[in-house]
């Protein structure tokens, strides 16, 4: 499950640069960079094998 996590939120940072470089979905891709931001902190919190 944490691999999963780690996974999303390396993904959703892919997908944040990409809008930030485009703008042309500038709100939702920062929703999306919140939420990969989440993702690593669960998995800090979580304690398995934290980045």
């Amino acid at each position: 499950m944490g691999n999963l996590l780690y996974t999303i939120a390396v993904i959703l940072i892919i997908l944040w640069l990409i809008g930030f470089i485009g703008y042309n979905a500038g709100g939702i891709i920062h929703i999306l960079l919140v939420i990969a931001v989440i993702a690593i902190i669960l998995r800090i919190i979580q304690g398995k094998n934290p980045i």
